[in-house]
């Protein structure tokens, strides 16, 4: 067991939760809490925390037990409970935590190539909010969604708080993030034939009015300044959210949960 907060793999997992430059330096990311560590494919689990006296009673043995069974490769170790709470990022802690590999999804992968549906696909520039990455990714598995893509000024996917917010949908939600968005925009519609919309002031079509059943992607801009001229411009179509009362916009995820959505039910009624 280990009891010193000075210990070399307690001062990395800190590490991790804190610093962006560590997750991505090293590919690992910290996931809290008994379901959110359920939710973890057991390959992708690379070392398990647990508080002393966490396997003193039936359920906490049991589920360690599915751990080790679910990650051979695992590492699986006991701390003092003054040195678990040191390694937490919430305030409240289920007394696990795991260290978990990223995952490398592609752009087959995003674009759902193998599978029975058309690409469904969100884009995200600059989005800063954790909450927002977090329900846009949940929001996306619920909706059918084949994949997101973000540029690298958007918050960092693996930050703990995005990774709570998520329920597990960020291990089923294939993302990518890439250095160039404006190139990536232009080669899903030059490349691959797919439909690119970008909610917009300009838009003179509300969504619904839209075809959304053909391979689709959905821009959705930084929470205060929206998109970009320089990618909005690439849209291969403005559309509208009709707005009653004196609002301009939607937040940003509810904006995509509505585009989304909608894109499920066409794809549902209309086969």
């Amino acid at each position: 067991m280990i009891t010193s907060i000075n210990n070399n793999q307690i001062k990395n997992i800190i590490a991790l939760n804190k610093k962006a430059r560590e997750r991505k330096a090293q590919r690992l990311f910290v996931v809290e809490g008994i379901r959110a560590v359920a939710e973890v494919p057991g390959e992708l689990l690379y070392q398990v925390f647990y508080v002393e006296g966490f396997d003193s009673n039936d359920d906490g043995k049991s589920y360690l037990k599915e751990l080790k069974d679910r990650a051979k490769s695992a590492t699986i170790e006991a701390v003092s409970a003054n040195v678990f709470k040191s390694m937490c990022d919430t305030v409240t802690p289920q007394g696990i935590l795991a260290v978990v590999k990223m995952q490398d999804f592609t752009l087959d992968d995003v674009l759902g190539k193998g599978g029975d549906k058309p690409a469904h696909i969100i884009i995200l520039e600059s989005l800063q909010d954790p909450g927002n990455m977090g329900t846009i990714i949940r929001t996306a598995e619920g909706a059918g969604a084949t994949g997101i893509i973000m540029n690298n000024t958007t918050v960092d996917i693996y930050s703990p708080k995005v990774v709570r917010s998520t329920m597990g949908s960020i291990f089923r939600m294939p993302h990518l993030v890439v250095q160039d968005l404006g190139k990536t925009v232009k080669s899903l519609e030059n490349e691959h034939g797919i439909s690119v919309y970008a909610a917009h002031l300009k838009g003179y079509r509300n969504y619904d009015e839209m075809d959304f059943t053909t391979p689709t992607a959905f821009m959705i801009g930084n929470e205060g300044n929206g998109l970009t001229d320089e990618i909005s411009e690439l849209a291969t179509s403005y559309l509208k959210i009709p707005m009653e009362g004196q609002l301009e916009s939607l937040n940003a995820s509810v904006a995509a949960s509505v585009l989304m959505y909608e894109t499920s039910r066409q794809r549902r009624t209309r086969g």
